[in-house]
């Protein structure tokens, strides 16, 4: 009486895998760079705040990691001052910056110190602040590049222009399909952002690209209850280990060759396209100034 649904599971278990090998198994990035001398930023989040981690190849050892290489500076992307007091420090410590990314990310509601709604706030207008600020920078250690992380989400978002003016939020409402609905909006506004500030970068030596991880994710721990209980399984069967969705960022912070691609959105460490609304990517930039202006 076992023995078929024990078989039973044992096919599905075989099938599951070989759907795990075969189809979520992602390339590698094949670059064999090295940074040894060259700085990066990169953008993370831990459970209490975003923070930024440096990574100087010649800074003291950092306690957290083990790792010399690296050194954690608070960085909190939901608060326009904090971006700014980061961005004072970090170019008051260092000569050069040769790469970042705009890797932190979330799902979740409320607003930001600032009044913007928090994902909008996070997932993008933290992230083009600390760029812009740190652009002259990037500009002085060229060729350097800016990687910013999207997801393939951005195919169902779309930025409501008068929304954003008007409330300061990508769309109305705090469901959890609401969220979803500002999650998509978000990442679409990463990939807008990368194709107008390599259009505004040509000839600079600083190169832009945004990307799709396809990771298993924990970017919903701080989001609602039925928001994870939905991601969680899906994210758990279908989605690449966090190595693995990691290859792509890499390919784009370190493969030679790429630089005519700037403005680009990858997948899979592959160039998919350049955004096709040139229009609402000046238009998304210009108002991101505006609403990230001093008062």
């Amino acid at each position: 009486m076992l023995m078929g649904p024990l078989l039973l599971g044992l096919l599905s278990a075989g099938a599951y895998f070989l759907f795990h090998a075969t189809f979520l198994k992602l390339p590698r990035c094949k670059s064999t760079a090295k940074l040894h001398g060259k700085t990066a930023i990169v953008t993370d989040e831990d459970l209490k705040d975003v923070r930024a981690c440096s990574l100087p190849f010649s800074s003291p050892c950092d306690q957290v990691t083990g790792n010399s290489q690296v050194v954690f500076m608070q960085l909190d992307l939901a608060s326009l001052k904090s971006v700014r007091s980061f961005a004072e420090d970090f170019l008051r410590s260092e000569s050069r910056l040769d790469l970042l990314i705009n890797n932190a990310g979330l799902v979740n509601g409320g607003k930001t110190e600032d009044g913007f709604g928090m994902i909008f706030g996070v997932n993008h207008l933290g992230h083009f602040l600390l760029t812009v600020l740190l652009l002259d920078r990037l500009k002085a250690s060229a060729p350097s590049r800016v990687v910013t992380v999207a997801s393939e989400a951005h195919e169902l978002g779309k930025v409501d222009f008068d929304c954003l003016t008007n409330y300061r939020q990508l769309v109305l409402g705090g469901s959890e399909y609401q969220l979803f609905r500002k999650y998509c909006h978000s990442k679409l506004c990463n990939v807008l952002f990368t194709y107008e500030l390599a259009e505004r970068l040509r000839g600079s030596g600083v190169t832009c690209y945004s990307l799709h991880p396809g990771q298993e994710t924990d970017i919903s721990r701080r989001a609602g209850f039925w928001w994870r209980l939905i991601l969680t399984p899906v994210t758990f069967l279908f989605f690449a280990d966090a190595e693995s969705g990691a290859q792509t960022t890499l390919h784009c912070a370190l493969e030679p060759g790429i630089e005519h691609l700037s403005g680009h959105y990858f997948s899979q460490c592959a160039p998919l396209a350049r955004p096709r609304d040139a229009a609402a990517a000046r238009k998304l930039w210009e108002l991101s100034e505006r609403l990230s202006a001093e008062p």
